[in-house]
């Protein structure tokens, strides 16, 4: 195989042209078995396996700086750059990730997973290169559906003022040209990407400048002419535009062309957009039926496609179904999402309400102040977007919809652990950061018919609301059972108990649950409070039953900063409690690295087991004068 023979970029470029596109296939091949083995995202990477080729082989990493958009279509890169031995740890705990990493390679230049960061880093590291008198080329790859962010066409409008020589390929892998212009458009690239045309563009302009007194005014005429006709037929005159010479569209799976191309404009002297046009799952055929089933993917059979998931519905799921439900008694919903339609469930509701519907692409911001308009002329906006994202739109939550008391709902899928995606992914923090916003409440449910009464409870409450819920699937699928309006703020007692108070909330309720019943079994009588609400929090109950207690630990899948146990302990400071024993059990002030989340939360004591072992720790530090050989052999 020849890709047993690539350890490096350099090997790569031992190999004839002729021989790239057997490689390609050997790529492709390992990257189906491997992912169809311990899942990952599969139509991205086998869509941009000729394009990664050819960068390799025209450009020399580590020395020239390649960033990859997202980073999901890292695979390929990653094979040609020494870790084939490691792929078979793709996505593994301690293994390789699915993402670029800086401290894993020198030839990840920057650490990605979130969308449209790549211009905005390649152009900051290429003004380092200058700052410091360097020489080396940066390429920034970024796809179509990354380039609807507003950060991306930050990048591009600093670059174009900036004029430097950055390198952006625009891998468009959704864009296609019409067939009745085809040939007519394919002849206009061929000249437009071509030597001639670039020097033909600039001796004209040359000779036009030199003409005495007509010559600006011809100029003028003629660069209008010229992009009259550019911006009936090319794609690329919003780029040029903005500052960039535009190149394509080239065919991304034609590896020699490529090299062509990359090679002709690798030393254009400013900022250069080259667009290049892919099928996502290439060479892959469920893959390229079906791409948006086979981005981000668990375990499947290679030879039918079929997706080893069983039958239970996720979290995402179970919220699209309530959400529907909802919306056919409530006509003032409408819901939104930021590219991630299939992923938080809001397909059904896309094919059912499609005029209530809204896909505003990857911009997290604009979908919390659309949102906020859509509100304050008396809609029920709902927006899903993974915790990890919606990060991205903190202003906008506070200022926009917040600050004015807007009736916006956040459904927060993905929150806590998401496991094998990793750092980037983990929804860790947004509880820390929405509960310090004034006027919003925030709520997590313990199981999924819980989560659809805190939908309706949302949908009813005439102020801002955020629901956070895991990745995973639901214990049993939604009964008939009509889901309940809640009183926000109120807690409920699942478990009576003086020994301890276990006070968890959202996808930590239930292994408190099963840890109260370990610690029955050591002699610990254990109270387990849901308490549902982080804010407005139900101190009256917590604080009442800590009074009497006095030993108190506190359970979330959040950051240990800021998070739920935090409002608890500002609470009962607040209340003056004395002699109370406290421990607050989350996750620690650190990035988790990607892993099964069973394993992650079974390393940060987030299981029933570690839980229990905590809640023994407590309970025998405090007045309940545990016997110490009870706990250690509890512990063994």
């Amino acid at each position: 195989m020849l890709l047993e023979k690539i350890k490096g970029p350099k090997d790569l470029k031992k190999l004839e042209v002729r021989e790239l596109k057997e490689l390609a296939g050997e790529l492709r091949e390992t990257i189906i078995e491997r992912v169809a083995l311990n899942g990952g995202h599969l139509a991205s990477n086998l869509g941009v396996i000729d394009l990664t080729i050819a960068l390799h082989y025209v450009f020399n990493s580590p020395e020239d700086k390649i960033i990859w958009d997202v980073g999901h279509q890292s695979y390929a890169h990653k094979l040609l750059t020494g870790r084939v031995d490691a792929f078979s740890t793709l996505r593994q705990y301690r293994g390789m990730s699915g993402f670029p990493k800086m401290d894993e390679s020198a030839h990840d230049a920057f650490g990605t997973g979130h969308s449209s960061t790549s211009i905005s880093a390649a152009l900051g590291i290429l003004e380092a290169r200058d700052q410091k008198k360097e020489k080396f080329k940066v390429i920034a790859v970024i796809g179509d559906g990354a380039m609807t962010a507003g950060l991306a066409f930050e990048g591009l409008n600093h670059a174009g003022h900036l004029k430097k020589d950055l390198i952006v390929i625009l891998n468009d892998n959704d864009m296609s040209i019409s067939p009745n212009v085809g040939a007519l458009s394919a002849y206009l690239r061929r000249i437009m990407i071509g030597d001639l045309y670039t020097k033909l563009k600039k001796e004209t302009k040359s000779i036009l400048e030199r003409i005495p007194k007509v010559g600006e005014p011809v100029l003028r005429i003629a660069q209008r002419a010229e992009d009259t006709v550019k911006g009936l037929f090319v794609p690329g005159m919003l780029f040029e535009e903005l500052g960039f010479e535009y190149v394509g569209p080239i065919d991304g799976h034609n590896i020699e062309a490529l090299i062509e191309n990359l090679n002709r404009f690798k030393n254009f002297p400013g900022p250069v957009l080259i667009h290049t046009i892919t099928k996502k799952g290439k060479g892959y055929t469920p893959a390229e039926k079906s791409p948006w089933i086979f981005h981000g993917i668990g375990p499947f059979d290679i030879e039918t496609g079929n997706i080893n998931s069983g039958n239970k519905l996720s979290y995402s799921e179970v919220f699209g179904l309530h959400l529907v439900n909802l919306a056919k008694k409530d006509n003032r919903i409408v819901a939104i999402t930021a590219a991630m339609t299939e992923g938080t469930g809001l397909a059904e509701f896309a094919r059912t309400f499609p005029k209530r519907f809204y896909d505003v692409g990857i911009a997290e911001p604009h979908a919390a102040t659309f949102a906020a308009g859509l509100a304050s002329q008396g809609l029920r906006p709902v927006i899903a977007i993974y915790s990890t994202f919606l990060q991205r739109s903190y202003d906008e939550i506070a200022h926009d919809v917040c600050l004015q008391n807007l009736p916006v709902i956040f459904a927060i899928d993905r929150a806590g652990i998401v496991g094998d995606d990793g750092p980037t992914h983990n929804g860790a923090f947004d509880l820390s950061y929405l509960r310090h916003i004034p006027n919003i409440v925030v709520m997590a449910p313990k199981d999924e018919n819980e989560l659809g009464s805190m939908l309706k409870t949302a949908i009813a409450h005439d102020g801002p609301s955020a629901i956070r819920y895991p990745r995973g699937t639901v214990l049993n699928a939604p009964g008939d059972v009509e889901p309940e309006k809640l009183q926000i703020g109120q807690a409920e007692v699942l478990r009576n108990g003086s020994s301890i108070l276990i006070v968890a909330v959202g996808s930590s309720v239930m292994p408190s649950l099963d840890a109260a019943r370990l610690l029955e079994e050591a002699g610990i009588d254990a109270c387990v409070i849901n308490a549902r609400f982080i804010k407005p929090l139900d101190i009256g109950l917590i604080g009442s039953l800590a009074k009497e207690i006095k030993c108190v630990l506190t359970v979330e899948e959040n950051s240990i900063i800021g998070g739920f146990g935090s409002a608890v302990l500002e609470h009962l400071s607040e209340l003056g409690i004395h002699g109370l024993s406290i421990k607050r059990l989350g996750i620690p002030d650190k990035f988790i690295e990607h892993g099964h989340q069973s394993l992650l939360r079974k390393k940060l004591g987030l299981d029933a087991e570690g839980i229990a072992r905590e809640a023994l720790q407590l309970a025998g530090n405090s007045s309940t004068g545990l016997p110490t050989g009870r706990q250690a052999h509890h512990r063994e």
